[in-house]
C-alpha cells in the first residue's frame, strides 16, 4: 500500500487577496472539508507543517525580495511605492493582511513534503496549498509570491538525496517560474502543457527547450482553447512516458493547477475532473516518490471537487467514493448538482488531431536526443548569478552553510489529530 502524507494548515483559508480577486485561498478549506467528509484522511498521515524560515526561502529568492514581503502591509504600502513596482506587487499580486504568513504556510507544506520524500517516510505527499509556479527570484507574478515548487525541488536535490527531479505542470498557464529557475541544468526536467498565445504569461513556446547544460530539459507543449479529455490524454501519456524513460527521474513534482478544468473563470480548456485526474493516475503508475501540489483554479465550486477526487486517486480510492457529495460545511457552494463530477461544456476544441500529433512527434524527437540518465553534478543556489544563465537565476555553486539549520524547524514530525475534524490548533499544541 502506498504511504501518503497530506499537509494542511487550517489557517490557510483565512487569507484574502481582496474583493473580486480570482485567487481565493478559501478553496483550500473547502477541499480539506471534502477530504475529511469523504473519509480520505483515514488513509493518510495528516500534518500541519511548522512554518519555514525566511532564510530558507532565500535558497531561491533574493534577500531583499523576501525582506520586502516580510515588512509590506496594507498600512505601510505608501512608504514602499518604488519597491512595489520593482517586485511587481500590486494588482495581480496585491498586498493583503498576513501576506508573508500566507507564503510561509503554502511553502512549508511543499518543503515539508520534500523532506518526507527525502527521508523515505512517504511514497507520495499532497500539498494542495502549494503549486505557486509563477514567482521569480525577485518578482511576484500571476498571484504567486514565493515559488514553493522551486524550493521543494531544491530540497529534493539537496545532498543528492535525489539526483534528478521531473517537474510536470498541468495547469492552463505555463509553469514559467519553475522552468526559468532550472533552465540551465540537466538535473531538473520541466514539462508544461499549457495554453499558449494570448494567455498569461505568454511564455512556453515549443522551441523553448533550455540552455547550456539544460538544453533539451525544458519541454513545452503549447495548446489552444477547448482542450478535451481524449486530446489531453493522447499527448500527456506519450510525452511523460518518454520523459520518464530517458530522464530516469528519482522523484516527481506534479503541479495540478485546476484552471485547466472546464468552466474555469480564467481558463479556456474543457477538461473534466476525471480527465484532469487521469494525469495524476498516470504519474502515479511509475511508483516514483511524488510531490503533488495545487496551483491555479478560480471557479470556487470546481477546484475542491477536483483536488478531493485526485486525493482519492493518489490513495487508490477513486472507485469507492460516491459521486453524490457527502454533507459538508460548504454544501451550498456545490449546488444545485451536489455531485462530485460535472459535465463539461460544448465548447469547440481548437486543437486539431493533426496539429497535436505534429507537436507530439516534435517533442518526442527532442526527448530522444537528450543524454540518457544525465550526470549529477551538484546544484546549489545562493547569491552568485551564473554568467551562463541568460535569465539571471542563481545556479552557481556557492557556500550553503547553515541551510540544514534553516530547515530544522520544518520537519513534519507530529501527527495532526484534531485537524482532521477541522479543528484549529495553535502550533504549540502539536508538540
Amino acid at each position: 500500500m502506498r504511504r501518503v502524507s497530506y499537509f494542511y494548515d487550517a489557517e490557510i483559508g483565512n487569507y484574502h487577496y481582496g474583493q473580486g480577486h480570482p485567487m481565493k485561498p478559501h478553496r483550500l478549506r473547502m477541499t480539506h472539508n471534502l477530504v475529511v467528509n469523504y473519509g480520505l484522511y483515514r488513509r493518510m498521515e495528516v500534518f500541519r507543517p511548522p512554518r519555514v524560515s525566511p532564510a530558507t526561502m532565500t535558497r531561491f529568492h533574493s534577500d531583499d525580495y523576501i525582506n520586502f514581503l516580510r515588512v509590506i502591509t496594507p498600512d505601510n504600502m505608501q512608504d514602499y511605492i518604488r519597491r512595489l513596482q520593482r517586485f511587481n506587487v500590486g494588482e495581480d499580486c496585491p498586498v493583503f493582511d498576513g501576506l508573508f504568513e500566507f507564503c510561509q504556510l503554502y511553502t512549508s507544506g511543499s518543503m515539508g513534503g520534500a523532506i518526507r520524500l527525502n527521508e523515505d517516510q512517504a511514497d507520495a505527499v499532497i500539498n494542495w496549498a502549494g503549486g505557486m509556479h509563477h514567482a521569480k527570484k525577485a518578482e511576484a507574478s500571476g498571484f504567486c509570491y514565493v515559488n514553493d515548487c522551486v524550493l521543494a525541488i531544491l530540497e529534493l536535490l539537496k545532498n543528492n538525496k535525489h539526483h534528478r527531479v521531473l517537474y510536470i505542470d498541468i495547469g492552463i498557464h505555463h509553469g514559467d517560474g519553475v522552468e526559468e529557475a532550472f533552465y540551465t541544468t540537466n538535473r531538473v526536467m520541466t514539462v508544461s502543457f499549457h495554453k499558449h498565445g494570448d494567455c498569461f504569461p505568454g511564455t512556453g513556446d515549443i522551441l523553448d527547450t533550455g540552455h547550456a547544460e539544460g538544453k533539451g530539459y525544458a519541454v513545452n507543449f503549447p495548446l489552444n482553447d477547448g482542450m478535451d479529455d481524449d486530446s489531453y490524454k493522447s499527448i500527456f501519456r506519450p510525452i511523460i512516458g518518454k520523459a520518464v524513460e530517458v530522464f530516469a527521474p528519482d522523484a516527481v513534482v506534479l503541479q495540478c493547477g485546476a484552471d485547466s478544468l472546464s468552466g474555469d473563470r480564467l481558463g479556456c480548456f474543457n477538461l473534466s475532473i476525471k480527465g484532469h485526474a487521469d494525469c495524476v493516475e498516470f504519474v502515479k503508475s511509475f511508483n516514483l516518490p511524488t510531490l503533488i501540489l495545487g496551483g491555479g483554479g478560480s471557479t470556487l465550486r470546481n477546484v475542491p471537487r477536483c483536488w478531493a477526487y485526485e486525493t482519492a486517486v493518489v490513495l487508490g480510492e477513486e472507485n469507492t467514493i460516491k459521486d453524490e457529495l457527502p454533507f459538508n460545511d460548504y454544501f451550498e457552494y456545490f449546488g444545485p448538482d451536489l455531485r462530485l463530477h460535472l459535465p463539461v461544456s460544448n465548447m469547440e476544441n481548437l486543437n486539431s488531431p493533426q496539429e497535436l500529433e505534429q507537436k507530439k512527434i516534435q517533442l518526442l524527437e527532442g526527448l530522444r536526443e537528450i543524454e540518457p540518465v544525465p550526470g549529477t553534478a551538484q546544484i546549489q543556489t545562493g547569491q552568485v548569478e551564473s554568467q551562463l544563465n541568460p535569465r539571471g537565476i542563481n545556479m552557481e555553486v556557492v557556500d550553503e552553510a547553515g541551510t540544514e539549520e534553516d530547515m530544522a524547524d520544518t520537519h513534519p514530525d507530529a501527527r495532526v489529530t484534531n485537524l482532521m475534524l477541522g479543528h484549529k490548533e495553535h502550533p504549540s499544541d502539536m508538540y
